[in-house]
């Protein structure tokens, strides 16, 4: 008789940490174990599929696409994960796949720890109930994730991947902010130039011209945010951005934006009045009369601008 064929696959991430067995879920573990029941089984393995630092919410996972490509393809009859939650923790996509896609494809799903076997229909409720608990699991531990952020954020503790331009992280401290030497000296500029009359077009143009590292090439000279598109010119969207940012004044103001869901990566802009502002959190690059005079200036040629190009800056900020 021909052994059945199985894939077997493994899943970690952060959703592991600070739990008792985070050591018996590495990547090795699993894999050591589902080896071993594959074997007990007499089942011969097709591929070993792993996916480490992923939540299992996303299902744009490197292998777990590529596994389900292959089980679409027929390369094997069997999944065998540890537990449901490796496979995924979103109740739709479990429900998609368990119960719609693996049927249709002539796939036997099967979990080690949990007994979960969709070849025996009296497993189903128990299935669908262990979908719904992982989701639970994962939209509880998001929204103490987001909790421990926020109160970070009101004890006035800078929670960016990297520091606003005219500012790096104190070494001692990675919550605080310091001013940086090379580019603090650029923000006062830019503070001047714009109180003596020029437009935020005209001081990219002097900054470009001269020289000066943009924001986006400075953090890659420093080795940092490798991913992003360089830069090479500064923008008027730029200018306008540092003009606006209380940070200058030594004020943190963070909480900008929230995630729409604990299940998607996408995020939406918050009104100011629900931003997480705290004062005198670091030292100041610009003074406060001078940010003040520069808002006025700012919004007073606002006004005069169509409706169209005010529209068109503020989508130049986000960039």
């Amino acid at each position: 008789m021909k052994k059945e064929t199985a894939a077997v696959y493994c899943r970690l991430s952060v959703e592991d940490e600070g739990r008792g067995d985070a050591e018996s879920e590495s990547i090795q573990n699993q894999r050591s174990m589902l080896l071993a029941y594959a074997a007990e089984m007499d089942w011969e393995v097709y591929q070993v599929y792993a996916d480490e630092d992923y939540s299992g919410l996303r299902d744009d996972r490197p292998a777990f696409q590529e596994m389900l490509r292959d089980a679409k393809r027929g390369c094997f009859s069997i999944i065998l994960c540890k537990t449901q939650s490796r496979f995924t923790r979103n109740a739709a996509t479990a429900e998609t796949y368990l119960h719609g896609k693996f049927p249709l494809w002539g796939i036997r799903f099967v979990t080690a720890v949990d007994h979960v076997d969709t070849a025996r229909r009296e497993n189903k409720k128990a299935r669908q109930i262990n979908s719904l608990v992982n989701e639970w699991y994962s939209e509880e531990l998001s929204d103490n994730i987001r909790a421990v952020f926020r109160r970070k954020m009101e004890e006035g503790q800078f929670l960016g991947n990297y520091a606003p331009y005219g500012y790096r992280k104190e070494e001692s401290r990675r919550h605080r902010l310091v001013p940086d030497g090379e580019t603090a000296a650029v923000v006062e500029e830019i503070f001047s130039l714009y109180i003596s009359g020029l437009s935020c077009q005209k001081i990219a143009g002097i900054l470009t011209a001269r020289g000066v590292l943009t924001p986006s090439q400075l953090k890659k000279q420093r080795g940092e945010d490798l991913g992003r598109r360089d830069c090479f010119q500064w923008s008027a969207g730029t200018v306008r951005k540092i003009l606006r940012n209380p940070v200058y004044l030594g004020h943190m103001a963070q909480g900008k934006e929230e995630k729409i869901s604990f299940k998607e990566k996408k995020t939406r802009e918050l009104p100011e009045n629900r931003w997480i502002v705290v004062e005198n959190t670091h030292e100041a690059i610009i003074k406060e009369e001078i940010f003040r005079e520069a808002g006025q200036l700012m919004e007073s040629r606002s006004k005069k601008r169509p409706p169209k190009i005010q529209k068109r800056e503020k989508q130049e900020e986000k960039l």
